[in-house]
């Protein structure tokens, strides 16, 4: 049964502020597959040089790309079919978890083969708790919405708390990237960080896109004005509730 979204109209420049959100994602992946393509070599995985920089490629369409595309998912789509959309929002946090789960596995292993230590820097404690969070946080959200066994209640009760951490998820993994692109200039070109070398100007033209995305995602999903209309949220909810718990009943009246 598809939902009854009450239409709503969207100003203040919605539409373009999604696509240069989509414009500034894309241009960080691209930026970030020079950086790796010019300058590291590129990305191979049987090479125990290149495989590394499948990590931050991976974690970066993975954490931050499709987890930021994931959650812009109930405003773009704010007058569909709640059913679909929570079920493209959880698909896009599934696709997201396993290519960042490839980007982990490549460094463990690049580590691994390097003998080098893992889990010693601020980067690999919020990129693990960043990981670690974004799974329960995503189990927890296939739970609570969509087993059938769950009331309504409970999911407006749990809702609150979902949306917050998933926003904080998203902050702390723009953060962790950002400290990642240091690190590895630190250690790739440290001596001549300071001079400007290309590299290093790349590398900072990423971290500032990135930034930029970051910022126009917070700016779209704090105004209420674009947020989906609470009516058709509740009805949706709702009404899913009672197609699963009762068949073809009506719903009840709001």
């Amino acid at each position: 049964m598809e939902d009854l979204a009450v239409p709503a109209p969207l100003s203040g420049g919605f539409t373009y502020l999604v696509a240069a959100s989509q414009t500034l994602g894309l241009a960080v992946i691209l930026v970030l597959g020079a950086w790796m393509g010019v300058y590291r070599g590129g990305i191979a995985w049987e090479s125990s040089e290149l495989q590394f920089n499948v990590h931050p490629l991976c974690m970066v369409v993975g954490m931050v790309f499709l987890q930021g595309d994931a959650l812009l998912v109930y405003r773009v789509f704010r007058n569909e079919s709640k059913r679909s959309t929570k079920i493209l929002h959880g698909l896009l946090h599934a696709l997201a978890l396993v290519i960042a789960l490839v980007g982990l596995i490549a460094v463990f292993e690049y580590h691994k083969k390097k003998s080098f230590p893992n889990m010693y820097s601020l980067h690999s404690w919020c990129g693990i708790a960043a990981f670690s969070f974004y799974v329960l946080q995503w189990l927890l959200g296939l739970v609570f919405f969509l087993c059938p066994g769950v009331s309504f209640s409970v999911r407006s009760r749990y809702k609150p708390h979902h949306m917050f951490f998933g926003v904080f998820l998203f902050i702390l993994s723009l953060a962790t990237a950002l400290l990642g692109i240091l690190e590895l200039l630190l250690f790739k070109i440290r001596d001549s960080y300071s001079a400007f070398v290309p590299e290093g100007v790349l590398a900072n033209i990423l971290g500032l896109l990135l930034v930029a995305f970051g910022a126009v995602l917070a700016y779209i999903l704090t105004r209420d004005e674009w947020q989906r209309p609470p009516l058709a949220e509740e009805l949706a909810l709702s009404m899913d509730f009672k197609t699963l718990t009762e068949g073809d009943s009506p719903a009840a009246s709001h």
